[in-house]
C-alpha cells in the first residue's frame, strides 16, 4: 500500500459528508498530483499531511483536554533498546487522536511517589538481562516492589511487557509492575499483555483496545475526535530521516571484510555499509536493525526434509491484513528458520509424536536450552509430521531484525556505518549450520547490493556529556565495536579524558581485532592504556575480568575519581563475570560490605556510569 493510501485510510471511519472529508474536486486534484511522485516524494508527502493533520487535531482536542485535565491519561516507557519507547510514543498518538490528554515519560524521569495522584496509568516495559528492568526503570522498579510504595485503589492501570521467549523470565519486568500494582489495590482496564519478538500486531490490537475502553472515560461526550486508529511510524514533516524499522532504508553494501586471521577458530568480518542520502543519523553506542533473508539453500533442505515442493500456497498477517506467498518465499524472506523458539519445540512434539522431543518439552528450560542448539531443519530432522504446509508456517515466528552494535562515529566515517559481524557457525546432522543474518552480511551478500537497515537509538549506552570524563571499556570479542566508536568520536571531539580499553579474545596473533587501530591510539596519546586476556596464550587460561583484578586499585580508583565504564559482549558469562568482578573490587578497595557494594553498583547505573551493551 502506498503512503498515502495509508494515510487516507486511516480516516475510513469519518463518514463522506463529514466536513473534513475531501470534495470531488480536492480528491481529484489528490489523486493527480499523487501519480506524478515517486514512492519517496509520495512518502515525505504523507509526512506533511500527517503534521498538519495533527496541528489541526490538537487544536481540536485542546478544549477537551482542557475540560478533563483531571483526568489524564500517563503513559511511562522502560526501555533498553528502544522497543518500549516506539511502542509507546504510537500508543500515546493514538490516544490523543481519540481526544485522550496524554502525558508519555520515561520512566526515569517520573516520580514515583506521584502514582497516588494518578488516575490512569499505562506501563509499556521491556526485560534486561535475566530478568531485571531496564536501566532507566531501576529506581522506578525498586520504589514500587519496596515498602515505600503507596496503596492504590483509585488508579486504572494496564501493563504491556516486550520480551523474547526464547530467555528464561520471559517479560518478568512487565510481570512485576503488574503484579505489585494490582496488589497496591490498582484495578486492571485490561490484562497485561506479553509479547515475543514478532510483536507489531499484538501491539496494535492491545492500543485500539486500550484506547477504546479509556475514550469514553477520559473524554467528553461532544469530542470532535471520535475514531480509534493505530497511528503507524509515518515520517513526519521536517523530520531528519523517515526511514525506520517499518520502513527500512536499501542502503548500499560496501564491504565484508575477515579480520581474524586465517588459523582463528572463528570467523569475524568488518561490515561497512553507505547510507547514502538517506538522512539516517546515528550517535555512538546506538545499533543498526538489519532485515535479513535466509539461505535459499538451507531453506530447500527444509523443503525436503518436510516433503514440500516449495510452490504451495500460504497466507502471513501482514500489517494491512492476510498476504499470501509460495511456501519458499515465505520461508526465505518472511518466516525465522535458524532461531527456533521453545514453541516450535512443543509443537514438533506434539504433531510428530516424537518420544525424545515430548520428553524435552516437557520442561520449559530444557525445550529453551534446546531450541538455542537446534535450527527448525534440525526439529523437523527428528521424525515425520502429517502437517499442511500452512500449519507449519502458523508455527513459526516472523523474521526479526538482528541488531548490531555500531562500530563507527559518524564524525570519522559521514555517511558510512561500520559493524563488527562474527559468523554464527557450528555443525548439526552432518551439516554446517549458520546464523541467517550474520551469514548474510559475511557470505551472501555482493559490493553494491541492497541491504535494508535502520538506526536503533540506545541512550543507555553513551559517552559522557562532559569530555574530560575518564571512561573504562570492557569489551572482549565483537564486544570491541561500539568501543572503536567510542574512540572515533573522541577524536573528533579532541577530548581530553582518559580512556582505558580491556579487550580479550583466544589467542593475539589471530584474534585482535583492530590491532593496528588500538596501537596507533596509544601511540598518539587517545588510549590512555590497553590491557588484554588472549585466553588460549598460555596453558591457564585468562579472560577480561582477570585483568581488572589485577588492576584493581586503579580500577577502583578510575571510578572514585567519576570515570563511566562501559560493558559490551555476551550477556550470560562474561558479563556476569566481570560483574562480579567489580562487586569485589569496590568491597576489597572501598571497605564495604557486599550489600553496600551492590549499592555502589546501582547508583553508578542510576546515575548512567555503569551502562551495559550485552546480547
Amino acid at each position: 500500500m502506498l503512503p498515502e493510501q495509508r494515510l487516507l485510510n486511516q480516516n475510513t471511519s469519518i463518514p463522506a459528508n463529514n466536513s473534513s472529508a475531501l470534495d470531488a474536486n480536492q480528491l481529484a486534484s489528490l489523486q493527480q498530483t499523487a501519480a506524478g511522485l515517486s514512492s519517496l516524494q509520495l512518502a515525505w508527502a504523507s509526512g506533511y499531511l500527517a503534521a498538519k493533520s495533527e496541528q489541526g487535531q490538537q487544536a481540536q482536542i485542546a478544549p477537551v483536554a482542557a475540560a478533563v485535565a483531571a483526568k489524564t491519561l500517563t503513559i511511562l516507557y522502560a526501555s533498553q533498546t528502544g522497543n518500549a519507547k516506539g511502542v509507546a510514543s504510537k500508543l500515546e498518538q493514538s490516544a490523543k487522536a481519540a481526544g485522550i490528554n496524554v502525558t508519555l515519560k520515561n520512566i526515569a524521569d517520573y516520580k514515583a511517589k506521584g502514582l497516588k495522584n494518578e488516575s490512569h496509568l499505562l506501563i509499556v516495559a521491556s526485560t534486561n538481562g535475566e530478568g531485571e528492568p531496564p536501566d532507566d526503570a531501576i529506581e522506578f522498579h525498586e520504589f514500587l516492589l519496596g515498602k515505600k510504595a503507596p496503596k492504590l485503589p483509585n488508579l486504572s492501570y494496564s501493563v504491556l511487557a516486550l520480551g523474547d521467549s526464547s530467555y528464561e523470565f520471559f517479560c518478568q519486568t512487565g510481570k512485576d509492575f503488574d503484579e505489585r500494582l494490582k496488589a497496591l489495590g490498582a484495578k486492571q482496564v485490561t490484562p497485561r499483555l506479553d509479547c515475543d519478538v514478532d510483536y507489531d500486531s499484538e501491539c496494535q490490537s492491545w492500543t485500539l483496545k486500550i484506547i477504546e475502553s479509556l475514550k469514553d472515560e477520559l473524554t467528553q461526550a461532544d469530542s470532535a475526535v471520535t475514531s480509534v486508529s493505530y497511528l503507524s511510524d509515518l515520517p513526519t514533516a521536517g523530520a531528519v530521516s523517515q526511514y525506520s524499522k517499518q520502513n527500512p532504508y536499501p542502503a548500499e553494501f560496501l564491504l565484508s571484510q575477515k579480520i581474524t586471521g586465517r588459523d582463528s577458530a572463528k570467523d569475524v568480518r568488518h561490515i561497512e555499509i553507505d547510507l547514502g542520502d538517506s538522512g539516517l543519523t546515528y550517535q555512538v553506542g546506538d545499533a543498526l536493525g538489519i532485515w535479513f533473508e535466509n539461505d535459499e539453500a538451507l531453506v530447500t533442505k527444509l523443503l525436503t526434509e518436510l516433503n514440500f515442493s516449495g510452490d504451495e500456497k500460504v497466507s502471513l498477517k501482514g500489517a494491512n491484513g492476510p498476504e499470501e506467498f509460495t511456501l519458499k518465499d515465505a520461508l526465505i524472506s518472511q518466516l525465522e528458520i535458524t532461531q527456533t523458539a521453545p514453541s516450535f519445540v512443543e509443537f514438533w512434539a506434539e504433531k510428530s509424536k516424537n518420544s525424545q522431543l515430548i520428553h524435552v518439552a516437557s520442561d520449559k528450560n530444557s525445550a529453551r536450552e534446546f531450541a538455542g542448539l537446534h535450527q527448525i531443519i534440525d526439529v523437523v530432522s527428528f521424525d515425520k509430521a502429517d502437517i499442511d504446509a500452512q500449519t507449519f508456517v502458523d508455527a513459526l515466528r516472523k523474521i526479526t531484525p538482528r541488531l548490531y552494535s555500531i562500530a563507527s562515529s559518524q564524525a570519522e566515517v559521514e555517511e558510512e556505518v561500520h559493524l563488527t559481524v562474527g559468523l554464527v557457525s557450528f555443525e548439526a546432522n552432518g551439516d554446517t549450520r549458520t546464523g541467517g543474518a550474520s551469514s548474510f552480511l559475511a557470505n551472501r551478500l555482493a559490493e553494491g547490493d541492497k541491504v535494508r537497515v535502520f538506526v536503533e537509538h540506545n541512550d543507555n549506552f553513551r559517552l559522557p556529556q562532559s569530555d574530560d570524563t575518564p571512561v573504562i571499556m570492557i569489551g572482549p570479542g565483537t564486544g570491541v565495536a561500539p568501543f572503536r566508536a567510542f574512540m572515533q568520536e573522541r577524536e573528533a571531539r579532541e577530548a581530553t579524558g582518559d580512556n582505558w580499553m580491556f579487550f580479550g579474545d583466544q589467542t593475539f596473533t589471530q584474534d585482535f581485532l583492530y590491532q593496528v587501530e588500538w596501537q596507533n591510539y596509544l601511540k598518539s596519546g587517545l588510549l590512555t592504556r590497553m590491557d588484554v586476556a588472549f585466553s588460549r596464550d598460555q596453558a591457564e587460561k585468562v579472560y577480561v575480568q582477570d585483568r581488572l583484578k589485577e588492576h584493581a586499585g586503579e580500577v577502583y580508583s578510575w571510578l572514585e575519581r567519576g570515570a563511566h565504564l562501559y560493558i559490551c559482549g555476551d550477556a550470560n558469562r562474561m558479563a556476569k563475570d566481570v560483574h562480579q568482578t567489580l562487586l569485589d573490587i569496590i568491597q576489597d578497595h572501598g571497605k564495604l560490605s557486599l550489600e553496600q557494594a551492590e549499592d555502589y553498583l546501582k547508583s553508578l547505573r542510576s546515575n548512567k556510569r555503569y551502562q551495559k551493551d550485552v546480547y
